[in-house]
This record gives C-alpha cells, structure tokens and sequence, in this order.
C-alpha cells in the first residue's frame, strides 16, 4: 500500500495524480529579523556628518565657525598687546571707521562704485569668454588659430595692463572696466572651450538628426548639457573680478573700495584699510552666493 507523504516536507505537490517537483524551503533560510531603532538607519534629522550639508542652517552654522574664531583671536591679539593700535586695531575701531564713513556718505559711494564696476565688467568678460570660448569649442580649426594668442595673454599679470590701458582709454571708467572683463574674460573661456570638446557626441548627432545646427544647436543642446562647467567658469570669474578690482582702482581713482585701500594705507589709516578688505571678501561671498542660486535654477531647468 503506497505511503503518502506531506508535501511541505518532502518538496513534492499530488494533484490530478501526478507529482510535481517544488522547491523546498530550507528551515534554516535567514529571515529579516527587528530593525533596531536608531541602528543600521540613516538619522532622521539633519545634523549627522551625512546630513549636515543638506541642512542649510547647519551648513550656515558651520560656515560661521571659523569667522567667529578668527574675529574672537583678533579681539584676543589686540587686547592682549601682541600687535600696536598702528598694525592691527581691534575690530571696535574698524566699526566705529565704517559707521563715520556711512555717516560721511562716503562708504556707500565707494560700495556703490566698485560693485558697479565689478558687475559691469564682470558680464561684459563672462559674455566674450562665453563666446570665444564655444567658437573654440567647438572648431578645431578656431582652436588652432585663437587658442595659443589667447592663452600666452592669460599669463600676462593684470598691474601689466594697467600702464597700457591708461595710454589708450586715459583715466576714466573705461580703462577700470575694460581691466576687470580681461580678468573675468579667461575663467570663462578656460571652462567653457575645454567643456564643449567632452559633451556627449551621441546627444549632437541625436539633435542634428532632428535638423538642429549652428547657433541653434550650441544654445538647444551644447550649452544646456555644459551648465555646471559654465557656471564653475562664472564663479572663478566673478572672484576674478573682485581681484582685479583693486588693481582698476589703482588707475588714478578717488572713489571705491580699491582707493580707500590705497587711500588709508597712504594715510597710515589700518581701521580704514581692514575696513575695505573686509567689505571686500563680504561683499564677493554675497555676490557668489547670488551666482550660486542662478547655478542651482539653471542646472534644475537645463541639465
């Protein structure tokens, strides 16, 4: 008489009398066992390590860690006579400086002019080096023919140009503005003409077989797949600018925070002096921030 046998143990089905295999199940096969809270998770919140640069109140926090601690060993420094009120005055005196020249009306004037300047020559650089550097991009022929003249002129220090540029534009803001689009000029050209020659060839060949070329091609997908790059290009030239600036405003200025640099030093005012050069990395971080917003818009609606 035939025994029947439990097919959960033996691996094995009876239906409509034939035996079908089934895999069995190992008693020992591991299961998921009880997540401990708090074990083997990422943190909810966030101030972990990971989650603190998406925290942007951390990251605010954090950045103004080594401000305040530089700003507390200044205070420190001073107080303690390590440096004289002539090489480094205590950071009360270079407020009381600012708050006098805002009373004055001058410190806005100097603010108002150098960023103007900034800004202005800033676009005007950024829009050539933009141009120039997708035409060389972009031709192999163009890159033969631009690409040495345009980087043996990269490596010319920018006080070399101010003795010419005062030859040619005099004075005035000409000359100012057309030393900072030279500064702003080569991060732009750098990054984009070496961008361009590594977008994907298959996205191009793909746009040009829905009859995409020239100008159309570089704005609709050329530039668009480039974006980070472009904006990393942007960024270096707007510091570049604020570099530069000092340099502009040494072409016979009487106003900006370039004179008032050069102004309090040959006036032996160091609150002034440390004035302006903090006004001029506060005012640059504020401006890349800016420039870093635009970055994060255009890299959600292009890249």
């Amino acid at each position: 008489m035939p025994q029947l046998r439990n097919p959960a143990v033996t691996g094995t089905n009876v239906a409509d009398g034939r035996a079908a295999a089934v895999p069995a199940t190992p008693a020992d096969a591991a299961q998921p066992g009880p997540t401990l809270k708090g074990v083997g998770s990422p943190p909810a919140n966030g101030w972990s390590p990971a989650g603190i640069p998406a925290n942007g109140w951390a990251r605010l926090l954090l950045g103004l860690i080594i401000p305040a601690a530089v700003l507390a060993a200044w205070q420190l420094s001073t107080a303690a006579g390590v440096f004289s009120v002539v090489q480094l005055p205590p950071p009360s005196m270079v407020l009381e400086a600012g708050i006098d020249l805002l009373q004055r009306g001058q410190l806005g004037q100097h603010i108002a002019i150098s960023t103007q300047r900034v800004l202005i020559g800033f676009a005007a650089g950024a829009a050539l080096g933009l141009l120039f550097g997708s035409l060389v991009g972009l031709s192999r022929f163009a890159d033969a023919l631009l690409a040495p003249t345009i980087g043996a002129l990269r490596a010319v220090p920018s006080l070399a140009w101010v003795p010419l540029l005062i030859l040619w534009m005099k004075i005035g803001e000409d000359s100012k503005i057309t030393l900072i689009l030279i500064g702003a000029f080569f991060p732009v050209f750098t990054t984009v003409s070496l961008a361009l020659r590594h977008v994907d060839r298959n996205l191009v060949e793909a746009a040009r077989a829905f009859g995409l070329k020239g100008i159309k091609l570089l704005t609709t997908v050329q530039l668009p797949a480039v974006v980070p790059a472009v904006f990393s290009g942007l960024r270096l030239a707007l510091a570049q600018a604020w570099l530069f600036l000092v340099a502009a405003e040494l072409i016979a200025s009487s106003m900006g925070l370039g004179f008032l640099l050069t102004d309090s030093q040959n006036n032996g005012r160091t609150d002034r002096l440390l004035l302006a050069i903090v006004l001029l990395a506060v005012i640059g971080k504020i401006t890349d921030a800016l420039l870093g917003l635009a970055e994060k818009w255009a890299v959600k609606r292009w890249a």
